[in-house]
């Protein structure tokens, strides 16, 4: 089977920003549009990425979960093929402003989709945690659903009579759990904080961390801002120009502070989650 590959310029997405594991560039394989990322073989940490991708994406399949077409591991050539996805990612969308606004039935549709993969991810039979889950890692499709990608970080999760795992802490500032960036102790429930982190992002339209600000700022922002004056005005998107139900903005924010709480065993589960957004996004057709 041929593989035909646009130049760099072409790429679908620029090297990863948490550590440069590769470039992911648009291919065909017969006329069929493919996404191909190119793992660096000299790093060490990119070869355990490429495996650990293989390894998780091989074994879990999901219409909220990017496909995986193929592999090639020769010599110096370590590449994952997967299906393409022509919206690129929720980040984008979000914070690139020539891509437009992002309607709020669309980020409601995206939220539910996300929400659906990682509660597969998180069931009994499969029990892995993402890690890494960001709005960058949602990727769309030309209906704009949502499919979670990279999961070069993701992990088994604990055995069922231990809360936690010990590990030290990867991942992207602004979404990572406290009690798994402070002290490396990771459950599903970290994921449980960072799907939160990533509702607050299609709320107010604003980062989950940039530089000049503490790493809690989003949330702790938000929750002071609801907590102050019960009002949605203060925290939602401008580029929305209050173009949304305000019951179901509000659905969405009481979510999403459930999904930050502090302490991990006051969060709700991902199915739990999946319920929530259900009762939101169902009734209104999406």
């Amino acid at each position: 089977m041929g593989v035909c590959f646009s130049n760099p310029e072409g790429s679908i997405t620029a090297s990863k920003s948490s550590g440069g594991f590769g470039s992911v560039y648009k291919g065909w394989i017969n006329g069929q549009p493919i996404a191909v990322k190119n793992l660096s073989v000299y790093l060490a940490m990119g070869e355990e990425q490429w495996h650990n991708e293989l390894d998780f994406l091989s074994r879990l399949h999901h219409k909220n979960l990017i496909r995986l077409i193929g592999y090639c591991s020769e010599g110096h050539k370590m590449l994952l093929v997967y299906e393409f996805m022509s919206n690129g990612s929720l980040h984008d969308h979000l914070f690139k402003i020539q891509l437009g606004t992002l309607p709020w039935n669309i980020r409601l549709k995206i939220a539910l989709g996300a929400a659906r993969g990682l509660n597969y991810m998180h069931e009994p039979t499969k029990n892995i945690v993402f890690r890494d889950f960001k709005s960058a890692n949602i990727l769309l499709d030309g209906n704009f659903n949502a499919k979670l990608s990279d999961f070069g970080w993701a992990r088994d999760g604990p055995a069922s009579d231990r809360t936690h795992v010990s590990t030290r802490a990867i991942g992207t500032l602004g979404y990572a759990a406290p009690e798994y960036h402070l002290n490396g102790h990771l459950s599903h429930r970290c994921d449980v904080y960072s799907f939160g982190v990533m509702l607050l992002e299609l709320l107010t339209g604003q980062l989950a961390h940039v530089a000049e600000r503490k790493e809690t700022y989003l949330v702790e922002w938000t929750k002071s801002e609801l907590k102050r004056n019960k009002k949605l005005n203060r925290i939602m998107d401008p580029r929305l120009k209050d173009k949304f139900p305000e019951k179901e903005a509000y659905r969405l924010a009481t979510v999403a502070i459930h999904c930050v709480h502090e302490e991990p065993d006051k969060r709700p589960t991902m199915e739990i989650v999946v319920i929530a957004l259900e009762e939101i996004v169902l009734p209104s057709g999406n």
